[in-house]
């Protein structure tokens, strides 16, 4: 799939004066339209709810790690497994609690010849103790044994079901995550493994920003650098951000300066194998 920055932004350099693409950072970038359409800057400026946004950045990670799995899994001899985790003292957490049981799952399914596949999600119960609700794809047949009994977990309690609607398990647990709530130090909201190198790179674009999106493609990896914004680590094409975030008050606002022409007016367009996700791309 060729991407939008290799072609676009080819175009934008030929037809323009500016620097072309792979040009370094300093100046102005090929393909930007400064806004001018009004003379204050509070025409382009939104308040940005931050609990809000953690919200849907996290609601969208896992859908669409869950939903990768049941894409390439569903029609094989799969079934979906919602294993949750427990602790028994409410002070009972630590870091790398579910990463030594995950390790344990995925040591027991290799010696039987399968890889571990999995998306999870914590909770924080009413009490304040913390727990994990782990959606596994087991192949047919096979039974994952009790982590508790097994000694995988000497933490609390488990318990293992089949879920006839994997996704919407997951949803209905993130759906309950509230910003407010005050985590345990060092817990991690959600995790996921198992994924091939194109599973990977299909997440990785839907965690783009959405402005990014119309931009860049499919297997396209970015890195941020401080001061100067997203670079792509293949060709060093640097892309500042066309927002810029201000506080005011304990409150925060994103003004938009600048667009960048020749985008993708919808970013699904290009990328048909990715209906699964539709939905999920802004």
């Amino acid at each position: 799939m060729k991407s939008p920055l290799s072609s676009k932004f080819d175009l934008a350099a030929e037809q323009s004066t500016e620097a072309p693409r792979g040009a370094p950072c300093s100046g102005t970038a090929a393909g930007l339209v400064t806004f001018k359409t009004s003379g204050t800057p509070e025409a382009n400026t939104i308040e940005i709810d931050q609990v809000q946004t953690r919200l849907k950045r996290l609601r969208r990670s896992v859908t669409v790690a869950a939903r990768l799995f049941s894409h390439v899994l569903g029609n094989r001899n799969f079934k979906p497994a919602m294993l949750t985790l427990t602790y028994r003292d409410v002070d009972g957490f630590c870091p790398r609690d579910v990463s030594e049981l995950l390790k344990r799952i995925r040591n027991w399914l290799s010696r039987r010849g399968h890889v571990l596949r999995y998306v999870w999600v914590a909770e924080l119960q009413v009490r304040g103790a913390l727990h994990y609700h782990v959606l596994l794809w087991l192949p047919r047949g096979l039974t994952l044994p009790k982590p508790d009994k097994q000694g995988w977990w000497p933490h609390g309690h488990t318990r293992i079901e089949w879920a006839r609607n994997a996704i919407g398990y997951l949803c209905k647990y993130v759906s309950k995550f509230d910003g407010q709530a005050k985590l345990p130090k060092g817990c991690r909201l959600h995790g996921s493994g198992g994924h091939d190198d194109f599973a990977k790179s299909i997440r990785q674009w839907f965690n783009l920003p959405s402005w990014l999106k119309a931009l860049a493609g499919v297997g396209e990896r970015f890195v941020r650098i401080k001061g100067v914004g997203l670079v792509e680590r293949g060709t060093g094409v640097c892309l500042p951000s066309p927002w810029r975030v201000s506080y005011r008050g304990g409150r925060v606002f994103a003004t938009q300066i600048f667009e960048y022409a020749n985008g993708l007016a919808n970013v699904c367009g290009p990328y048909s194998r990715l209906e699964f996700v539709r939905g999920q791309a802004c």
